[in-house]
């Protein structure tokens, strides 16, 4: 498809899509090819009635600058270079990064590894889903035994078996007292519940059982009504003086009126579990959520990903700064799902949730029930930045002004479109907090639309140096500085 066509089919499906009209209620098709210009279509006259007209006018003077934009985008773009890589049960891919930037194997042979922390005693954790399903077949891994000139770790071994779904885990250590060192703990995030390992030094096991802290429903995890969010994702971070635990849980269905207060929520409670509330709605699936202590005097950020039922061009995902100590965002906020959705950055009505009409036949269509009051969009905080739709963003990471290469830049795993044909994520995307627009970091993860691997997890190794996770291949690569 052309620059032309491209520019006037999107902004046509969103035009549409706002105005509850289709092609069947204009009774033409639109050649998008061949005739980019509105007043020689030959069916103008008849769009004028509807106000199209003069829509298509505008963009069609629009598309005529499309190309020139488009060259220019790509010449800002930074080069990559392929990087090929052969794993140990003989699959084959090539990674394009830019020059000056390596990648190699760190660790391979896990299942659906996802995301990866430190511990107190600066070992690397990580969480393995074992596949998509729904199963407690998850583990916790130490990553031992790190070589940073060869760029490996020496072992793999399994810390906690027989879990439900593992996402993420965090490290709290509690303040000292009278001299005496304070107690650290493994915070687990499940399917149905939160739990918290008392954590030693050197541990290759937890030394007896959790505490669990709270529970989450598991049930509605069914892709019929585009649900499937049986992630948690937790977080620590220092915010207006107090260290307290965030978690996220992710909807239950693709755009409802969920039953369940929790559901598609930001919580924040003491690190024992007390004083839990709800500080934020409305955020569909926010896998993604790490607290960057250099950024805003302490930020919380999180990626989050939109419905599934306008399209292939919308909604965008996102990208939010949940709270920060510069930039305090209220205790109440909502980021707008179900009735809003984000285009080209900014906040829309989504009247096919709120006044679902008979003729609509949206896929996937809302659960049996009444709809939800549409919420008032422009209330919604401001979007960090957002990236295409069905990219669906998870791990992020914030590189510092000490690093050389990486200086003041956001990476952000994109795992990639559910259906491969719509081509979006599959790569790693990095801007600054003062552009704030995704580039090509790593590609290659899907090629002529077939999935190579779906990059996951983020976790910093040093200066210009970090390990992503794929949870297609069960990989964990280090990519570093040459």
């Amino acid at each position: 498809m052309s620059c032309t066509a491209i520019a006037i089919r999107t902004n046509l499906v969103g035009y549409f899509a706002k105005r509850r009209l289709n092609w069947s209620d204009i009774g033409v098709k639109l050649h998008f090819e061949t005739n980019p210009f509105a007043d020689e279509l030959p069916f103008a006259g008849a769009w004028s009635q509807t106000g199209v007209m003069s829509f298509i006018k505008l963009i069609s003077w629009g598309a005529v600058l499309c190309a020139g934009i488009v060259s220019a985008e790509n010449l800002s773009a930074e080069k990559l270079i392929q990087h090929p890589i052969r794993l140990a049960d003989g699959k084959t891919l090539t990674l394009s990064l830019p020059a000056n930037f390596s990648v190699g194997i760190a660790a391979q042979g896990l299942r659906r590894v996802r995301f990866m922390t430190k511990s107190p005693d600066n070992r690397i954790f990580a969480t393995d889903m074992y596949n998509r399903a729904d199963n407690t077949l998850g583990k916790v891994y130490v990553l031992e035994g790190w070589n940073e000139k060869a760029g490996t770790f020496a072992k793999v071994t399994p810390y906690l078996e027989h879990l439900h779904n593992p996402n993420n885990v965090a490290f709290y250590t509690e303040p000292s007292q009278d001299g005496k060192a304070g107690q650290s703990w493994l915070y687990l995030a499940l399917t149905d519940k939160l739990i918290r390992y008392k954590y030693k030094a050197g541990d290759n096991a937890p030394s007896g059982p959790p505490e669990v802290l709270a529970h989450y429903p598991d049930y509605g995890l069914n892709y019929k009504y585009g649900g499937w969010h049986l992630t948690r994702t937790i977080a620590f971070a220092n915010l207006h003086g107090k260290v307290r635990l965030y978690v996220t849980v992710g909807s239950s269905c693709n755009a409802c009126q969920e039953k369940e207060e929790i559901r598609a929520s930001l919580t924040v409670m003491d690190p024992d579990g007390k004083n839990a509330r709800i500080v934020a709605r409305g955020l569909r699936n926010a896998v993604g959520m790490e607290y960057l202590p250099s950024v805003d005097g302490g930020a919380l950020f999180a990626t989050n990903m939109g419905a599934d039922h306008l399209g292939e061009h919308d909604p965008e995902d996102t990208f939010f700064e949940l709270d920060s100590n510069a930039h305090p965002v209220a205790e109440g906020s909502n980021y707008g799902w179900p009735t809003c959705y984000f285009d080209h950055g900014q906040p829309h009505s989504d009247h096919f949730v709120s006044e679902p009409k008979p003729a609509d036949h949206i896929f996937p269509p809302p659960p049996d029930g009444p709809p939800p009051a549409q919420f008032d969009c422009t209330r919604i905080p401001a979007v960090y930045t957002t990236f295409a739709a069905h990219s669906s963003p998870l791990g992020l990471e914030y590189f510092d002004k000490t690093n050389a290469l990486l200086d003041d830049t956001f990476l952000v795993a994109l795992h990639g479109a559910g259906h491969p044909k719509i081509g979006t994520g599959y790569r790693v995307v990095r801007f600054s907090p003062g552009s704030r627009k995704p580039q090509d970091f790593i590609t290659g993860f899907l090629v002529d639309g077939k999935v190579r691997g779906r990059p996951c997890g983020i976790l910093q190794m040093g200066r210009d140096a970090f390990l992503l996770t794929d949870d297609l291949d069960g990989v964990i690569y280090y990519v570093h500085a040459e």
